[in-house]
């Protein structure tokens, strides 16, 4: 029988600092987010392919223009190196140790609870997804005759008002979904797609259109509509290009004259011909600055690919300032991994060697190095965010959801484990320091490639884990068990990682220490995604102590149990439990639980309410999405004796009362 252990409670002391509040901005900013599909760091003129040394180099004109009047975040980071972990991250605001979609789980659903659409549907968006989806969930992705009834994930039953693109991960391989491809390298890669609007399947409409000018030009519509209808609400668009991922497939023609309302990318919504770059032939155009160089046919294909993906995001911009919302548009460009090394063609090969696509770095897609999981990316934000600014700030795609919703006015769930970017990207105070962290696992070794340092060229990945601290990158491949150590690297002088700093310094030993104990306190494991080190107990921690819980109120309303780091607290005392008299909004309980022995503990909540609880900065219980009045909210996890702060936050307007219990297994 289990037994049952006396619970000790003790105040957790934080030293954080007063934090401010959040304001509502005067106008809700409309928010784009455009992701790009296997775009490599390199791979952005501004960041690398301008001033490198390499004899082939491409041009981004207009992303380098968007950098120009924004800022560039050159220290941004994917979940994991490869797309559905990358994507399940950003539409949930967790990194990959809370994530419910990890390592190569392609079409797996993406988690029922709170997404990027519903936090800006909850702030009053009209929100839009297009492009490419890929977590629509699909048993062992046998899934060619479902609908979206029969996707329990499908975007429109995640917050999404309207979809238009790619359901399945493996459409977004072709760039054509209406047409054959008889240079497909597979009967996979030959063969038409399918493309949904909402819940209707629409690729018999799309003869000629390539999907790089089809998502722009239908994104464009969307917004035109909104803006010229002069609907009043927000809107929150999500535009996943398919590109330059997968099959080097070309544009039909050359990019239409001029940019915005009255010229490049148009939707005429004519079935047979829906934009107006769907003629000529399928596969043919390829931009001049990149033909009669004595390129391979693979590197100008690469580069007419990426050229057409610049010169769709400045015609979208352009819209955005013809429109007069340019100054109440946020607009974020990032890529969900490193460069990829497909090409799809028969007897073709392609390698992001050929233009450094990973820039100064070493890695490429599914490595944890720099050039695997460090992605350009860019923020424009006329009059808000400085034009020409960078910040090399450590962050990470769950980070957005917190921004977002802070541009909103709302504070995120408290599930996310990001941080609101806003301070660093308007220039202001306030900018809390987020967690980079990583994990992933994949059978292959990293390409072996020349300009790569030697001891990275066919080093064996398997079971990846990264994670950021005290400004130090910790990386460890092939993990046996946690015992196997940390490589750690100063990236700001070192940003190739050439230089294991790990038993150089006795500051490096206890650094080694703590990266082995926060990779336990920051995540949850996964059935899905077995890791060596699930069973560890999470370490305990030496803390300043005193009895009872400290209670801290904030006012409402709130749409879900917020995180309120970044909320005014309205009323601040100490209790000897989870009880809290005249909330008007959410309380935050913060205490200790002492685990007298190390071992497996099942953790029991009793709720009124809807709430959420962390223990250390892992989630523990999530009584929030999909609450049931009455129900107890059981868990397990395993634990070091010792102390473990807890954090309990609820919604409450009035008086709340919970309970939480521990007991060792």
């Amino acid at each position: 029988m289990p037994r049952r252990l006396l619970l000790l409670f003790l105040c957790w002391l934080s030293t954080t600092p007063t934090l401010s509040v959040a304001t509502e901005p005067a106008s809700k900013p409309n928010v784009i987010f455009i992701l790009l599909d296997d775009m490599g760091w390199g791979d952005l003129g501004v960041l690398h392919q301008n001033l490198s040394a390499h004899p082939k180099r491409h041009q981004t004109p207009m992303l380098d223009a968007m950098a120009a009047e924004g800022m560039q975040l050159r220290a941004h980071y994917c979940p994991a190196p490869v797309c559905a972990p990358s994507r399940s991250s950003l539409f949930s605001g967790v990194h990959q140790g809370h994530a419910e979609v990890r390592d190569n789980q392609f079409d797996k659903a993406l988690a029922d609870n709170h997404t990027l659409a519903t936090v800006m549907k909850a702030a009053g968006y009209r929100t839009w997804l297009v492009g490419k989806y890929g977590l629509q969930g699909a048993t062992n992705g046998q899934d060619d005759d479902f609908t979206p009834k029969d996707w329990p994930a499908y975007p429109t039953k995640r917050g999404f008002d309207a979809f238009y693109g790619y359901v399945r991960h493996r459409d977004g391989h072709l760039h054509y979904p209406a047409h054959e491809w008889p240079l497909g390298d597979s009967p996979a890669h030959r063969t038409p797609k399918q493309v949904w609007h909402n819940d209707r399947e629409v690729s018999s409409e799309l003869a000629g259109c390539y999907t790089t000018d089809l998502f722009a030009a239908r994104s464009k519509d969307w917004i035109i509509d909104h803006v010229r209808k002069n609907q009043r609400d927000p809107f929150f668009l999500y535009l996943a290009f398919d590109t330059p991922h997968a099959a080097l497939q070309l544009p039909a023609v050359s990019f239409p004259a001029g940019t915005g309302l009255t010229g490049g990318l148009q939707w005429t919504n004519e079935p047979g011909r829906m934009i107006n770059t769907a003629g000529g032939t399928i596969d043919s155009y390829r931009h001049p600055d990149y033909t009669g160089r004595g390129w391979t046919d693979a590197e100008e294909r690469f580069a007419t690919m990426v050229r057409r993906i610049d010169t769709a995001v400045g015609d979208l911009l352009q819209t955005l300032r013809d429109l007069g919302i340019d100054e109440n548009t946020m607009v974020v460009l990032s890529s969900d991994n490193g460069p990829h090394h497909e090409a799809y063609l028969q007897n073709a090969r392609y390698t992001p060697e050929s233009f450094q696509s990973y820039g100064p770095f070493d890695g490429t897609k599914r490595d944890v190095w720099e050039g695997g999981i460090r992605v350009g990316t860019l923020a424009w934000w006329p009059g808000t965010i400085p034009a020409g600014t960078t910040s090399d700030r450590p962050s990470q795609f769950h980070d957005w959801m917190p921004t977002f919703a802070a541009a909103a006015g709302n504070p995120p769930p408290a599930r996310t484990d990001g941080v609101s970017l806003l301070p660093t990207l308007t220039r202001t105070a306030g900018q809390r320091d987020g967690q980079v962290y990583v994990e992933y696992v994949q059978g292959g070794r990293t390409p072996a490639y020349q300009d790569f340092d030697p001891h990275k060229r066919g080093r064996k990945r398997g079971q990846m884990q990264v994670v950021f601290l005290d400004g130090y990158k910790g990386v460890r491949l092939d993990i046996e068990n946690h015992q196997t150590p940390f490589a750690i690297y100063d990236l700001a002088a070192d940003p190739k990682e050439q230089h294991d700093l790990a038993g150089t310094a006795p500051q490096f030993v206890e650094l080694q220490q703590r990266m082995h104990d926060r990779v336990l306190q920051i995540r949850r494991p996964n059935p899905s995604a077995p890791r060596p080190y699930d069973n560890v107990p999470i370490p305990a921690i030496a803390t300043s102590q005193q009895e009872g819980w400290l209670v801290e109120t904030f006012t409402g309303p709130f749409p879900y149990v917020p995180d309120v780091a970044e909320c005014k607290v309205a009323t601040s005392t100490r209790s000897d439990n989870l009880t809290a008299e005249a909330v008007g909004g959410a309380v935050r309980f913060s205490g200790i639980f002492v685990a007298e022995q190390t071992g497996l503990y099942k953790a029991t909540l009793t709720t009124p309410t809807r709430a959420f609880v962390r223990i250390h900065d892992a989630a523990l219980i999530d009584a929030d999405h999909g609450f049931h009045a009455g129900d107890d909210y059981v868990t397990t996890v395993r634990l070091e004796a010792g102390l473990h702060p807890v954090r309990v936050t609820a919604l409450a307007e009035g008086d709340v009362s919970l309970e939480l219990d521990f007991q060792l297994q």
